[in-house]
């Protein structure tokens, strides 16, 4: 009697190409490819340090290095049959609208060929006088509203009420990243989706990284599930991102640095995923795949459901670049 080996990863990627390709959902394509061998050292920063440390990559970035890049990193998107991608890109008194010119560049040169979307990264925040002058100029640039309230620390809310107004008057979605650093201590993703309902977003805003969820206790994990629900709020997923979160010695349910896929998708919120950055100061090593993706989500999640899979690598990642229609 033969028996013939399964495989699912094959019927995953089945799936995924009859659903028209890969969707990465997140990525910093400005920065994609950056790393020198003089700044691999700022690699091992912490992360609030790296947003300063990559001021001087910015400053010294052309419109054509900064291109270079991005079309470099969408070359090897285009190789693995990525049929969409959503790319934060940096808009602020250092880098100055160079990636506004590049990504537009961008568009018109490969937008037949995979549809882009682009956010706007806010690394110096948005209530600052000068950096509030560059939000509201890339604001009308961009695709998608970008947020980063842990910039604004102890103004998270007003972060987020400057976001939401500004995407409310341009009609325009919300990307925002939130709770990246694995404590219980954040409650970024619970703060974004009542802003959310407060100002009636309701299937417009997406919660990106959402890690630290899975550091809470379960009865607030799944109270926090009911009201993403109730914002009808997207979570994306880069895994790979954060699995190299450094241990602590803080008690914590047992759980991954990873957005607690595996509890997400059966309460019924639209998870997708993304790589996050690519070989640059924040994730040197990261070189793009998304199969790599793929594997470490649903390892670390130990969430092995095929259907599922290839819609958060597909469909769900349409669903929040807002290209399902």
């Amino acid at each position: 009697m033969s028996h013939t080996n399964y495989n699912p990863i094959e019927e995953v990627l089945e799936k995924i190409k009859a659903n028209g390709g890969w969707v990465n959902a997140h990525s910093h394509l400005d920065r994609a490819y950056s790393l020198t061998a003089e700044t691999f050292t700022l690699s091992n920063s912490y992360l609030k340090d790296k947003w300063h440390l990559v001021d001087d990559m910015k400053r010294k970035s052309t419109v054509d290095d900064i291109y270079f890049r991005m079309e470099k990193a969408i070359t090897f998107m285009l190789e693995q049959g990525v049929q969409a991608i959503g790319s934060f890109i940096d808009c602020d008194e250092v880098i100055e609208d160079r990636s506004i010119q590049a990504a537009q560049r961008l568009k018109d040169n490969y937008g037949k060929d995979i549809q882009i979307r682009f956010a706007n990264q806010v690394l110096k925040g948005v209530i600052d006088p000068k950096a509030r002058e560059w939000f509201d100029l890339s604001s009308d640039f961009v695709d998608i509203i970008g947020g980063l309230p842990a910039k604004d620390y102890g103004q998270e809310e007003e972060h987020l009420d400057i976001l939401m107004s500004t995407a409310k008057a341009k009609n325009k979605l919300v990307h925002v990243h939130v709770d990246q650093f694995n404590t219980d201590e954040e409650k970024e993703t619970e703060q974004l989706a009542r802003k959310t309902i407060e100002f009636g977003l309701q299937g417009k805003v997406s919660a990106v990284h959402s890690i630290s969820v899975a550091a809470h206790p379960r009865k607030y994990r799944y109270e926090l599930y009911d009201l993403i629900k109730e914002a009808d709020m997207n979570v994306i997923s880069c895994p790979t991102a954060w699995i190299d979160h450094n241990r602590t010695e803080r008690l914590a349910p047992s759980h991954n640095s990873v957005t607690p896929v595996d509890e997400m998708v059966p309460r019924g919120i639209n998870v997708a995923f993304g790589t996050d950055n690519i070989n640059d100061i924040y994730k040197p090593y990261s070189d793009g795949h998304l199969l790599t993706e793929l594997r470490v989500m649903l390892e670390a999640c130990h969430y092995y459901d095929v259907d599922s899979l290839a819609k958060i690598a597909t469909t769900n990642g349409l669903k929040v670049l807002g290209l399902d229609k």
